[in-house]
């Protein structure tokens, strides 16, 4: 929770959090919603009426997303919420919970595996993953994570819904023979940071024993990838996360990662020790929440907002009604 200590390690601390938690919300007019308190399934909580409650979040829309559902259900119990979404940086935003300056924020299992705790292959299991990461994330950090849910945000290739039809490609196993008998339609729009990860291009291009010449791959901004891929004119495929709003809004047909060689990327609410242990109502009042965020609603949420140009707190309190969380 946000107290003297907190502000003033927010003041003394490190310049590059001061930083990125500055000016980081929403724009205003996303940044509210009208919530009553215990309306819903979600009932006021007396260890969390009139706490302020620092809820923060990365800066893409779907971690966005997962922030506004934390202040509306907290809100929904009784408690004060202070904005800080949209933090620059997913290790912005984790040093801010590490310092008590945001209470809690939702990340990825294979983000903490990974980049947190530095470990170099994934656990291929995602309740083993999650079991491996919330023991060793509170051994090493004191970060208590929630119930993790269905959804997994990985990486994947996809293609134009008509053309992976004609190919008859479902699966990247598909892809890697169609590659090599149809090399010259075996192109591929990518980022820069999958082109270069073991866990993006070149490891999944040798486990799946793709050779794809250099020339075949275009590297592009993120957002680029989706609307290129659709055109089908630089690229037959592209790098996409799976529960990105923009894959059925285009029509973009995912394949499948057969050999489950991408890591396991899981979202759940992570909270500060400290707020853990005074308030650990603060989970027990998401898990509910949590179990409902599988892919297709994700994607649904995505599209709302980044299709459909949908404010953040709009699509999230009508979802939560619609779900009979708020009322």
């Amino acid at each position: 929770m946000r107290n003297r200590t907190a502000l003033t390690r927010l003041v003394a601390g490190s310049t590059l959090v001061a930083l990125a938690l500055s000016g980081c919300s929403v724009t205003t007019e996303e940044s509210g919603a009208d919530v009553s308190v215990g309306k819903g399934s979600i009932k006021e909580d007396s260890s969390l009426k009139g706490q302020t409650i620092v809820v923060g979040s990365k800066d893409f829309t779907e971690n966005i997303v997962f922030g506004h559902i934390t202040m509306q259900a907290l809100t929904a119990a009784g408690a004060e919420v202070e904005d800080k979404t949209n933090i620059k940086g997913s290790v912005n935003v984790r040093k801010a919970l590490l310092s008590g300056d945001v209470d809690v924020y939702w990340d990825y299992t294979g983000t903490a595996w990974i980049t947190y705790l530095d470990h170099a292959d994934p656990i291929q299991n995602s309740a083993e993953q999650y079991a491996a990461v919330v023991k060793e994330d509170k051994e090493k950090n004191n970060v208590v994570w929630g119930a993790f849910a269905p959804a997994n945000n990985t990486y994947a290739l996809a293609a134009r819904e008509e053309k992976a039809e004609e190919w008859n490609l479902n699966t990247l196993s598909d892809l890697a023979a169609f590659a090599k008998s149809n090399p010259e339609d075996a192109t591929f729009c990518l980022e820069s940071e999958f082109v270069g990860r073991n866990d993006g291009w070149p490891g999944m291009t040798k486990a799946y024993g793709m050779n794809v010449p250099a020339d075949s791959v275009k590297v592009v901004d993120t957002g680029v990838v989706y609307t290129e891929t659709k055109k089908g004119e630089a690229c037959n495929f592209g790098e996409v996360f799976t529960t990105d709003g923009r894959i059925s809004h285009l029509n973009l047909r995912v394949l499948e990662d057969d050999q489950s060689f991408f890591p396991i990327y899981n979202p759940a609410p992570t909270v500060n020790g400290e707020t853990a242990a005074s308030f650990g109502s603060i989970l027990t009042i998401l898990e509910p929440i949590v179990a409902k965020l599988d892919d297709d609603t994700l994607r649904q949420l995505n599209e709302k907002v980044d299709v459909d140009g949908e404010p953040v707190a709009q699509v999230v309190s009508e979802w939560l009604k619609a779900e009979g969380f708020i009322g």
